[in-house]
């Protein structure tokens, strides 16, 4: 069980990160809507694992690249926004739950569902 103090731990960082993608300069970076999804931070705050989703067309392998190359400076950024022990080193993962949900949304307007009221 994740103790309270951690989950606010990784809203804080969710909410900061969500903040500073926007400002990243890599054009892998910038080939969508990019959201963070949630964030795992571990027990001893040294490592988070933060789950992005991408929606529109992009190149997963170089939208993580964009990201490695960009934590450095995302880290930084986290470090002065918020007063923590240590501040984690990221680990970036693709999270597909937006675009599965468009995906499935597009499967339900497609259907042919009649109206069984008007017999």
């Amino acid at each position: 069980m994740v103790s309270y103090h951690i989950e606010r731990i990784n809203d804080d960082i969710r909410h900061v990160l969500s903040e500073k993608l926007r400002d990243v300069k890599d054009p892998r970076v910038q080939q969508g809507m990019l959201s963070v999804m949630r964030v795992e931070t571990t027990g001893d705050l040294r490592y988070a694992k933060v789950f992005i989703s991408m929606l529109g067309d992009y190149d997963e392998k170089q939208l993580l690249k964009g990201l490695r190359s960009a934590s450095g400076w995302l880290r930084r950024e986290l470090g002065s926004s918020l007063t923590l022990r240590y501040t984690p080193e990221l680990v970036f993962e693709l999270d597909n739950s937006i675009r599965h949900g468009a995906h499935i949304n597009e499967i339900i307007k497609n259907l042919d569902i009649h109206d069984d009221d008007n017999q």
